[in-house]
């Protein structure tokens, strides 16, 4: 029906063309694919012959094409041929010619004409194998691209007798018995005008155009052509230059007497294998980018904006690491990096409210809120003041604390940091049986046995009860030490009967916490309870002072005495 060059198909029903006399007594007859003319798309797709004497639409009718070497292409309909009209070159009384008529007859499937076949075979030889939607253009009668490229594979690639169809034999003409060229081309017609309806309903859709040159308007990042995965400017971008003049014959760089390599052949293999080097620190590079996603700018550029200052600089601090690490560790590990940065900021505003002897977070809150607005209220000028009316230097902007930093020291603190003091109900639940609770319920409750601090749940007493106050016996001929914030830097870290204790021992507070830090962990190993003589061997200090310190911590219920 219509190709880019003249050919012929052995496989082509027999009914494809037949002869038909002319004035001459002659005529010739064309099997398969006519050379086509006037490679116009109508509105269907396919492509339209036209009668070259009366311009009428012979696509879907039958035509006379003149089969002599003067007339190129020349095609008539049906009435201009018979009442003798001509055109150009052509002469209707010695000129041979041929009757074309339409294969629309199923030969392989039930629902494709020879004609269809034929403009298929032909659009993927114009247009090649994957252009699917130029074969489906080519092909014409609404057919989709999904719906061609289908046709193709369930008839030709998975057919037993690849590269042919099943139904190849010219002599099999069972599906031209089963539906007759009537009954075929009448579901051809209605189903090109049910598509055509559809279409004419269905919403213009926008043609998508393919990017031809590294702009914005291809790519968010300027000079990425996504089409070739290649940036306008590489990493070594010159790296070619050096070998782009370098020639290898077969044969050359080998002496031929001695069999090693000339001097000039090893310069250009050293230089090959820079450039190799090269080309493989591209290709690392450009690795790099497509698995951590940095060519996804603007969603990167929002995430970025939300982090504080500090934030950005830790992660850009750690940019380096990524190259050694996956996408997935890399964001785990920025992320316990912000983390922890969160963890030190917290932990400072913390130690700097028990500097300013603020004891609760509630307390602490108000004091950042009145910090910051002490910060923004200008300094008081008075009427007489020989500043009064100079313009005073911008304050320095408040210092950005990141929400996590506030979540960690918010009155409102998770569920795990909050105490959980002992209530009867949790007491009556610890003494119960384990085999009577149910298995929820006995995982939460605290089991028998020394805690951390070496106390076990049985001894402890109940929160209603008033502990007394441990009297700290003074040493003889020893004056107590005065404990202050401005000589004694750990202060803060004692509790004020610690601090009683140290000021009568005359210990600091460095000291006593590596003491107290050596004993609990030698209770810890025995079970929570300690020996006055062992812990006379872990204080190292005089016995007198490690006695009292053994009485302190019994008394608060750190260790038991055994």
């Amino acid at each position: 029906m219509a190709s880019g060059t003249k050919r012929k198909r052995s496989s082509s029903p027999p009914s494809a063309a037949e002869d038909r006399p002319g004035s001459s007594g002659s005529s010739s007859q064309e099997m398969g694919v006519i050379k086509r003319k006037n490679i116009v798309k109508g509105n269907e797709g396919g492509l339209k012959y036209i009668c070259d004497v009366c311009s009428a639409d012979i696509t879907s009718t039958v035509r006379i094409r003149c089969a002599h070497p003067a007339c190129s292409e020349y095609d008539l309909c049906v009435p201009c041929f018979s009442k003798g009209e001509s055109s150009r070159d052509h002469d209707p009384k010695s000129h041979p010619f041929s009757v074309i008529e339409q294969h629309s007859i199923p030969i392989y499937t039930r629902d494709w004409g020879a004609d269809e076949e034929l403009l298929l075979l032909e659009g993927l030889e114009v247009y090649g194998l994957g252009s699917w939607s130029d074969v489906a253009d080519h092909v014409g009668g609404f057919r989709t691209k999904e719906e061609v490229c289908d046709h193709y594979t369930r008839t030709y690639i998975e057919s037993s007798q690849f590269p042919l169809p099943e139904n190849a034999d010219p002599k099999d003409l069972s599906l031209i018995e089963e539906i007759p060229r009537e009954e075929f081309q009448a579901r051809k017609k209605r189903r090109i005008e049910d598509r055509k309806d559809a279409a004419k309903s269905a919403a213009p859709a926008t043609p998508k155009q393919k990017p031809t040159a590294s702009v914005p308007a291809c790519h968010e990042v300027q000079g990425y052509m996504p089409g070739r995965l290649e940036f306008e400017t590489e990493f070594c971008n010159e790296a070619e230059e050096a070998v782009q003049h370098m020639m290898f014959d077969p044969g050359d760089g080998v002496n031929p007497r001695t069999g090693e390599l000339e001097p000039e052949m090893e310069l250009k293999m050293l230089v090959m294998n820079i450039y190799n080097a090269r080309l493989t620190a591209r290709a690392d590079r450009k690795k790099i980018i497509f698995e951590h996603e940095l060519l996804q700018y603007r969603r990167n550029n929002i995430v970025d904006k939300r982090r504080t200052k500090e934030e950005r600089d830790l992660h850009n601090k750690a940019k380096p690491f990524a190259r050694m690490m996956i996408h997935q560790d890399f964001e785990a590990f920025t992320t316990n990096l912000e983390y922890e940065h969160n963890l030190r900021q917290a932990i400072g505003q913390l130690q700097d409210w028990r500097q300013m002897r603020i004891g609760d977070l509630k307390s602490g809150e108000k004091y950042e809120q009145d910090k910051q607005i002490r910060a923004q209220r200008p300094a008081a000028t008075g009427a007489f003041d020989r500043i009064g009316g100079v313009r005073m230097p911008k304050t320095n902007p408040p210092v950005e604390i990141p929400p996590a930093t506030t979540a960690l020291t918010a009155p409102e603190l998770p569920e795990r940091l909050k105490p959980n003091p002992h209530s009867q109900k949790a007491s009556s639940l610890a003494h119960a049986p384990s085999s009577t609770l149910h298995p929820a319920v006995a995982a939460l409750t605290p089991t028998k046995g020394p805690l951390t601090n070496g106390n076990n749940n049985i001894s402890a007493p109940p929160p209603s009860q008033s502990k007394p106050k441990y009297s700290v016996p003074p040493l003889s001929g020893t004056a107590p030490l005065k404990l202050a914030n401005e000589n004694t830097t750990d202060l803060h870290l004692l509790t004020k009967e610690e601090a009683d204790l140290c000021s009568a021992l005359r210990l600091m507070p460095k000291p006593y916490l590596v003491i107290k830090e050596g004993l609990i962990k030698e209770a810890m190993r025995s079970g929570g309870s300690l020996k006055r003589k062992s812990a006379k061997e872990v204080c190292k200090i005089d016995p007198s002072k490690s006695t009292r310190i053994f009485d302190f911590f019994v008394h608060s219920g750190w260790i038991q005495k055994v």
